[in-house]
């Protein structure tokens, strides 16, 4: 009784049960990519142009790009009291314009309106602090990899939330805007006191690589199964038990990573010799003078005096030369030949806080290349509805999901492969975001002409390039700027959402399609009671092409921050390729 008494409370603070239950948050904390389905029945409901429409994508993207708050809370209470102010949230904000566009509530003004799609999609940032928080936390020395998987369940909960609305087969295309407000809140508050910081660093196994194997071949499943049920619902018109079944395994992949820490926790003798293995959070420094602290000041001399042409080494040989560098100038500090200089702040890799972050070159790369690469793709998500309206499609619903499962799987992928290239080759992260920035260039060109297919093969690029941000990026400023405020230098980036969203979204798309559709009314015989449609490829032609000169922009960007960031990650993982 005693042991099985022990071994449920090793399951109870498993760090992986945490990361499991923060999987099943995320899953709910991507609503936001829901508003492409949602948007047409607000139209429709308020009688809204395309202009007004784009001002709410807006509001949606503000809400879940302004986090100050959240990661303010995450510091000062427990993350189970961050996670239940955004639930509130989400089911007051959500739940509120579903009452209005019911009619079980009076119509509010468009920016009555705003302020209520701002609070509802808010409450993600919350959901999405607390996950990452805890992430990062219990897993110190994976963070590409949690990120990715957290992130990518966020980019994943369209797509589940549209197959259980498929499921429910309600005639009123409302009933999406109720279960966006219900459900997040729910599995929230089912689950908010299982995050938390769990020691992870003291639970370092020999398993955790199959453990982590384990669940990547549960997203790539997830991913596929998600996509093979889309397209035969979309393709072949299949019975509403059917459905239900899809439904139901879908529930049962979603719940499978649990075994993990089930496995982890009851099934593996605890008293073994290789059972955990305690990880220092930071590397020790071994043989140093504990006076002179010179990794934390020499770093600035080497950048100072190392020759320019350093940089342009392979990574073995440039960590040689640095780490010869290094040790002549500590030698030379120890004799009094050289006088370390004072530090006038912390440099890359160290912690700084958002203030002196933002005084830092690196930290404004991240920011605009995010706000060109990840404002391009989220214009996409925010007119999914009409761009393939526009094309002839009548269900907005598939690309929506379809959309979302490809965010899902390029954030997974996105943190595995740019943990590989920082791991094996001591290679800057932000090369994975060039790729996947070149990669949204050319789905923006795919919708601009409006090929056959055209809407799949978009989705499909798009998704991917604008997921990888969101895996790449938090681990990015986690390594240049450090995890003690994380929080606050996460929530700071993702400004650039809601930015790059106004910019091209509420400015630059709204008003070209509402210029197409204007010029196509005056040509046909057209009602001014109706809401003004535009059809064929012109409708997104110009602002297709706009975004992906956008992303080549973010991809110079980020080359650049490559290059300034060379002799960092040779650092930080040199020694641990070496």
């Amino acid at each position: 009784m005693a042991l099985t008494r022990e071994k449920f409370v090793s399951f109870i603070n498993n760090r992986w049960l945490v990361f499991v239950a923060a999987m099943w948050i995320q899953s709910c904390a991507g609503i936001g990519y829901l508003f492409g389905s949602i948007s047409p029945v607000i139209k429709s409901s308020l009688n809204y142009n395309q202009k007004e429409l784009a001002r709410l994508g807006v509001a949606k993207d503000l809400g879940d790009s302004v986090g100050f708050i959240a990661g303010y809370l995450s510091e000062m209470l427990p993350l189970w009291a961050a996670l239940l102010v955004g639930a509130v949230q989400n089911l007051v904000g959500y739940g509120w314009v579903w009452l209005i566009v019911t009619g079980r509530a009076p119509v509010l003004p468009l920016w009555a309106m705003c302020i209520l799609i701002f609070v509802g999609n808010n409450g993600e940032t919350y959901f999405n602090t607390a996950s990452l928080v805890s992430g990062v936390q219990n897993f110190p020395k994976s963070r590409g990899p949690v990120v990715g998987i957290l992130k990518g369940f966020a980019g994943l909960g369209g797509a589940m939330l549209s197959q259980i609305y498929t499921m429910i087969n309600s005639p009123d295309p409302a009933t999406l805007i109720f279960m966006v407000a219900v459900a997040p809140a729910v599995v929230a508050v089912s689950l908010m006191f299982f995050i938390r910081p769990v020691g992870g660093h003291r639970q370092i196994r020999p398993t955790d690589g199959v453990s982590f194997t384990f669940i990547y071949g549960v997203c790539i499943l997830l991913a596929v199964y998600l996509m093979a049920v889309m397209l035969i619902e979309d393709l072949v018109v299949v019975s509403l038990n059917v459905v239900t079944a899809f439904t139901i395994v879908l529930f049962f992949i979603l719940l499978s990573p649990v075994l993990v820490p089930i496995m982890t926790s009851f099934f593996t003798d605890s008293n073994g010799p290789s059972d955990t293995i305690e990880e220092p959070l930071v590397p020790k420094q071994e043989d140093q003078d504990p006076g002179l602290r010179t990794p934390d000041l020499i770093l600035s001399e080497v950048e100072d005096e190392k020759p320019r042409d350093v940089d342009l080494l392979p990574a073995s040989e440039r960590h040689k030369r640095i780490a010869h560098l290094q040790a002549q100038l500590m030698q030379a500090a120890a004799e009094g030949a050289v006088r370390v200089k004072g530090r006038r702040g912390p440099h890359r890799g160290e912690d700084f806080t958002l203030t002196q972050a933002l005084v830092k070159a690196d930290f404004w790369l991240i920011f605009f290349s995010l706000l060109l690469g990840g404002g391009s793709g989220l214009t996409v998500i925010d007119n999914l509805g009409q761009m393939s309206q526009s094309l002839g499609y009548d269900n907005t619903h598939v690309f929506v999901s379809m959309i979302s499962i490809w965010n899902f799987l390029g954030r997974v992928c996105g943190g595995y492969l740019s943990e590989l290239v920082v791991r094996d080759y001591a290679y800057p992260r932000p090369v994975a975001m060039a790729v996947a920035q070149i990669i949204m260039a050319v789905g923006h060109i795919c919708f601009a002409f409006g090929w056959p297919g055209a809407m799949y093969i978009g989705t499909l690029l798009i998704g991917l390039g604008y997921g990888a941000h969101w895996a790449i990026v938090p681990a990015t400023a986690s390594e240049l700027f450090g995890l003690k405020k994380f929080g606050a230098l996460y929530n700071f980036l993702t400004l650039a959402l809601p930015v790059g969203s106004f910019v091209f979204s509420g400015m630059i798309a709204s008003s070209i399609y509402d210029m197409e559709a204007e010029r196509q009314a005056h040509g046909s015989v057209f009602n001014p009671d109706d809401v003004l449609k535009c059809e064929g490829a012109i409708c997104y032609f110009l602002t297709s092409l706009i975004m992906s000169g956008f992303c080549i922009i973010a991809c110079i960007l980020s080359m650049i921050l490559v290059r300034r960031t060379k002799s960092v990650y040779t650092q930080l993982y040199g020694k641990t390729r070496g």
